[in-house]
């Protein structure tokens, strides 16, 4: 029998020793931050918390019958402004256009709180970064989304559009279709077509396609981290099967992507030297093809890894959040019969029978326009943004949250926000009409959010949706299926809770 030696017990007690003293040091940075937080918080009234989970309890399940709810129910009691806690970390959750404006008028850089979920797969891309960075990044990347370059996507859209239509119809009359996963790989195969004018061919056979599925895999393992919170923790996440295959298939996907800035970088090189490469028959610039030519007034471009984190940014939210747009819409539509043979009118007198919607066809779409924008408002895409403030900011009403503090907007909340639109639960296009747009609050409606940090891509997602809707209403008459009836969920972007969002579509002649 081997006795431990003098050497060995004291490796051990020391090894205890700096365990307690790590545990002890976590233990008063945790007190201290909360006792941060209290004191930030204490002038801004809300809801009693739970001692020791906060109101973690009561934002489950992230539905209209958990946090969706229960923050509603708050901001028609508070109007402005309440905090929300998880566990001992707090955060101000702000739900008036006049507090958001103040908060959005700002760059101050996103709260970690939930984006470090997806930062593995899309780095430091726009959404994310901060400081000098972002405002580089920002300012190289908006020629990407200029008029003229946006204006071929609709060729795209359209494309798109047809596909998903054409397996519809394929199915028969009346058939019950799962909106949001065919929606999902319409959005997608155009982002793919408009991002690196890649032909994957997904809607047809998305498993053909590793990294398709890569994609859609990363975007569900986020949101299955998100609802759960032990999850939450690193360490935890790291250790799961869950936590290996988010790795898995983070390096696959941007493999994929290096592999294709790679390529695309060196048959620009080539180009550059030949007028007759094959390049030079395409008909629009993609996404990529900006990035790579793109200089700041030093003559410096993106680096790849620059480029590589824009490119997956723009994969996950181009797709995901238009996805969430048009399935919302469409089952506005199918609700209200009325409204959607509007649509269906308006469509067809523009369209006249056409496959293809042109640029010049969209400012003519103003009804269908009118019901996107509602469906936005009462079905927010992005439910809720959060911001880390760097320094002091100062409401309207004289209130101050310090510097260190988690603030959040929640589109979702001012869109419900009775003090600010009559009657929030009941969808009705007419709120945006010109008449009745006038004197309502810059901020009152946030889809694409607001301020320096807005969407960068809210035109190439407006002018996406439709495209897409007009299409649909010219050829299909959707109605609901009254044994699925969807109820809204956070998870990212807001999707329908399980079983999802089901519609029967009629093919018109």
């Amino acid at each position: 029998m081997n006795l431990p030696t003098e050497s060995g017990v004291d490796v051990v007690t020391v090894s205890l020793w700096v365990l307690l003293v790590l545990v002890v040091v976590k233990v008063v940075n945790l007190v201290k931050n909360f006792q941060d937080h209290v004191r930030a918080l204490e002038k801004f009234p809300g809801p009693p918390r739970h001692w020791l989970l906060g109101h973690v309890h009561k934002l489950y399940p992230p539905d209209e019958t958990g946090a969706l709810k229960f923050t509603n129910e708050l901001t028609a009691e508070y109007v402005y402004a309440f905090p929300l806690w998880f566990g001992p970390i707090g955060f101000l959750n702000t739900c008036h256009p006049e507090y958001a404006k103040t908060i959005l008028a700002t760059t101050e850089p996103k709260d970690e709180v939930v984006y470090r979920f997806i930062k593995p797969w899309i780095g430091d891309g726009l959404l994310v970064s901060h400081g000098q960075k972002w405002f580089r990044n920002r300012r190289l990347l908006t020629p990407a989304f200029h008029f003229g370059v946006l204006q071929p996507y609709t060729r795209i859209f359209s494309d798109s559009t047809n596909i998903m239509m054409a397996k519809w119809k394929q199915q028969g009359a009346g058939a019950l279709i799962s909106v949001f996963d065919d929606v999902s790989l319409m959005t997608l195969d155009s982002m793919l077509k408009c991002a690196l004018t890649v032909d994957s061919n997904c809607q047809v056979d998305r498993k053909q396609n590793p990294y398709v599925s890569a994609v859609f895999g990363l975007g569900k393992l986020a949101v299955q981290r998100f609802l759960f919170f032990p999850l939450h923790s690193d360490l935890i996440y790291y250790f799961t099967p869950m936590g290996y295959r988010f790795r898995k298939l983070c390096r696959l996907v941007h493999q994929h992507s290096e592999t294709v800035i790679r390529e695309r970088r060196q048959a620009l090189k080539h180009q550059e030297g030949h007028q007759d490469s094959p390049n030079q028959g395409k008909k629009y610039l993609d996404f990529l093809d900006i990035l790579l030519k793109t200089k700041d007034e030093d003559g410096n471009g993106l680096s790849d890894a620059e480029i590589r984190d824009e490119v997956d940014t723009f994969m996950f939210e181009g797709h995901d959040t238009t996805a969430s747009g048009l399935s919302w819409t469409l089952y506005n539509l199918a609700r209200h019969p009325e409204y959607q043979e509007r649509c269906r009118q308006e469509a067809r007198n523009v369209l006249e029978g056409r496959s293809e919607v042109t640029s010049p066809d969209l400012p003519k779409l103003s009804y269908i326009t009118m019901c996107i924008k509602e469906s936005l408002r009462l079905h927010t895409t992005v439910p809720g943004v959060g911001r880390k403030l760097t320094k002091e900011i100062t409401f309207p009403d004289g209130k101050t949250l310090p510097a260190g503090s988690n603030v959040g907007v929640s589109p979702w909340n001012i869109h419900h926000n009775p003090h600010v639109w009559k009657d929030p639960k009941v969808y009705d296009p007419s709120r945006f009409l010109p008449e009745n747009s006038k004197g309502r609050h810059s901020h009152a409606f946030l889809p694409f959010s607001a301020g320096p940090r807005n969407c960068i891509g809210q035109h190439f997602a407006m002018n996406e949706l439709k495209t897409a809707v007009a299409l649909i209403m010219q050829s299909f008459r959707l109605t609901v299926d009254e044994n699925h009836i969807p109820t809204a969920a956070n998870s990212l972007v807001l999707k329908a809770a399980e079983p999802g969002l089901f519609l029967k579509v009629m093919a018109l002649d």
